[in-house]
C-alpha cells in the first residue's frame, strides 16, 4: 500500500541545494486536506503528472481544492475530498548563491588599435551571484525530474553564458577605449554584463544578482601561442621571439652575458635582437627561400624550414634526432647559420 503524507515539509538550510523534491523518488500520495509546511527560506511547487498544481510561500497550508484550484478538475465530490491523490513537491530555495567564481579558461581577442600588434589578448576572474527568481519555471525548464538540484549542476552553464557576455562587452568597450583604459573600466564593464545576461537568465527562472571582475589584464601568451592562433605573421614573429629570447636571458643565472657566450662566436644575442627588432630580416615569400633572402645569423626552427622548403616538423625532427644541431634557449630552439648550411650539405 502507497504510503500517505500528512505533513509535507523539508527542514534543511538549503545552503548548496537550490531545489529538493518531495519525495526523492517515486510520487508521493497526499490526502486533500494534509498539511504543507514553507519557511521563509523556501517557496513550495506542486506537480501532479507534469503540470504545476500552485506555488505556496512561506506559512502553513491546507491542501484543499480551494488553494490549489487545479484539483478539482481531476479530483472529484465522488472520493468525498479525503482519497489520497499522487503528486510531488518541489521545495525551492530563495536565497541568493553567492560568491561563485568565474575565469576565462582562454583570452579573450580585442582590437587594440595604435599599440602594439592593433590586438590583445585580455584574461580575467571574479565572482558572481544568482537567485531563483520564477521557481516554477525554473524547475519546470531545468531541474526536471531529478530529487535533488545543486549549485555544482548548473554552474558551468552560468559561466558559459557569462563569459559569452563578456565577451561581447569587451568587444564593444574596445571600440572606444585603450586597453590600458578598458583595466581601469571594470565597474562598467561588470555591469553592462549584467545587464546583458538578465534576458538569458530570466529565460530560466533565475536572476543574476552580482558580477564582479577582481582582475582584468593582458594575457602572457607567448609569441609561439599567439602564431599558432593566426594572429602573427612571419615578421612580427621574429620579433616577438626576439624579445622572448632577452626575456629568457634575463632569467637565466650569469644574465644575457652566459648565453651569449654559449651561442657561439658570430652569433652574439645583441646583434640578434638588433637584426630582429629592426625588422632587418624579412620572411621569403611564398613559404620558401627566394634568390634574393638574406639567411640570417641564427634562425627558428620556422624560419630554417623556410629555408629548407621543408615543414617546421621536419626540421625539428632532425634536431630531435641530433642530425641538425641547435641551441635551445628557455623552451625556444636556435639554430645558427653555420649548423643550418653544414646540415644542408651533409
Amino acid at each position: 500500500m502507497a504510503r500517505i503524507f500528512d505533513v509535507i515539509e523539508y527542514t534543511d538550510e538549503m545552503n548548496d541545494e537550490i531545489v529538493h523534491r518531495f519525495p526523492e523518488s517515486g510520487i508521493g500520495d497526499y490526502r486533500i486536506g494534509s498539511q504543507v509546511i514553507v519557511r521563509e527560506s523556501q517557496w513550495a511547487v506542486f506537480y501532479r503528472d507534469g503540470n504545476a498544481l500552485d506555488v505556496f510561500n512561506a506559512g502553513r497550508h491546507t491542501i484543499a481544492t480551494a488553494n490549489i484550484p487545479k484539483l478539482i478538475d481531476w479530483i472529484g465530490k465522488a472520493f468525498n475530498d479525503r482519497t489520497p491523490f499522487p503528486a510531488e513537491v518541489y521545495f525551492v530555495s530563495k536565497k541568493e548563491f553567492a560568491n561563485k567564481k568565474w575565469g576565462t579558461p582562454q583570452p579573450i581577442i580585442v582590437r587594440n588599435p595604435g599599440m602594439g600588434l592593433g590586438v590583445a589578448l585580455l584574461q580575467g576572474f571574479g565572482t558572481y551571484s544568482f537567485q531563483v527568481k520564477d521557481p516554477q519555471q525554473f524547475v519546470a525548464q531545468i531541474v526536471g525530474v531529478q530529487h535533488t538540484y545543486k549549485t555544482s549542476d548548473i554552474e558551468e552553464r552560468l559561466r558559459t553564458m557569462l563569459l559569452s557576455k563578456l565577451q561581447d562587452v569587451l568587444g564593444e568597450t574596445a571600440a572606444k577605449n585603450s586597453v590600458p583604459e578598458m583595466i581601469g573600466l571594470t565597474e562598467e564593464i561588470g555591469a553592462a554584463v549584467r545587464a546583458k545576461s538578465k534576458e538569458d537568465f530570466e529565460a530560466i527562472g533565475l536572476t543574476l544578482k552580482t558580477f564582479y571582475i577582481g582582475n582584468l589584464k593582458p594575457s602572457e601568451k607567448s609569441a609561439q601561442e599567439l602564431r599558432d592562433m593566426g594572429m602573427l605573421d612571419m615578421a612580427t614573429y621574429t620579433q616577438l621571439q626576439a624579445a622572448d629570447a632577452m626575456r629568457d636571458a634575463a632569467q637565466n643565472e650569469g644574465g644575457g652575458a652566459g648565453l651569449t657566450a654559449g651561442i657561439g662566436a658570430g652569433m652574439g644575442i645583441g646583434n640578434i635582437m638588433g637584426q630582429a627588432l629592426q625588422g632587418g630580416y624579412q620572411a621569403p615569400a611564398g613559404g620558401g627561400a627566394s634568390a634574393g633572402a638574406k639567411m640570417p645569423d641564427v634562425m627558428t626552427p620556422a624560419e630554417a624550414a623556410q629555408f629548407m622548403k621543408v615543414t617546421e616538423d621536419d626540421i625539428m625532427a632532425s634536431i630531435t634526432d641530433g642530425s641538425l644541431k641547435a641551441k635551445k634557449i628557455g623552451k625556444s630552439y636556435r639554430i645558427s647559420k653555420a649548423n643550418l648550411e653544414e646540415f644542408m650539405n651533409s
